[in-house]
């Protein structure tokens, strides 16, 4: 075993990598949110990351190889952040962890749509989402359907709907 891990334990080295808040929500963000830049990744975080947090995380991220980080072509100050494949394999394990928190916290129904709907869809819905984000941060072949589509249109119609209820 590598001096540097606390155990060959599989969920504790997992943790070592994981474990912290902030690297899955910045996954999280990544994946469900396709936020590719830092200044979105800032700026659109319901849970208010700080800019130094979000700076150390995703350099953790790219070291540990779950993120890569290569130069915005728009702009050489700025870069984009994709998943790796390690990263993406995180899909089933995202999917448990909503579907857990949609049942035992007080998760709202705007933000917990998504679990909801990939909790429904089983192992199946989780490989075409996989794929899809092969695609979007891989450069893989883009398949059929768009998982992310399906989750995003979910959410903003429970946005619209939570809106005019509110305004009636």
């Amino acid at each position: 075993m590598d001096a540097s891990h606390r155990s060959g334990c599989p969920i504790n080295l997992t943790l070592e990598m994981l474990g912290d808040r902030w690297s899955l929500i910045i996954i999280r963000d990544l994946m469900f949110g396709n936020r590719r830049h830092f200044r979105e990744l800032l700026g659109q975080s319901e849970e208010g990351i700080a800019s130094n947090v979000l700076a150390d995380r995703l350099k953790r991220l790219v070291d540990a190889g779950l993120i890569s980080r290569r130069d915005d072509p728009s702009h050489k100050q700025k870069g984009i952040y994709s998943l790796t494949e390690p990263a993406i394999q995180l899909v089933p394990l995202l999917a448990q962890m909503g579907a857990w928190g949609r049942r035992h916290a007080p998760a709202s129904e705007e933000l917990s749509i998504r679990a909801e709907i990939l909790e429904k869809g089983g192992p199946d819905m989780w490989e075409a989402f996989m794929a899809e984000l092969r695609a979007l941060h891989l450069d893989a072949d883009r398949p059929r359907r768009s998982v992310f589509s399906e989750l995003q249109n979910a959410y903003l119609e429970v946005v619209a709907r939570n809106v005019a209820a509110r305004s009636a």
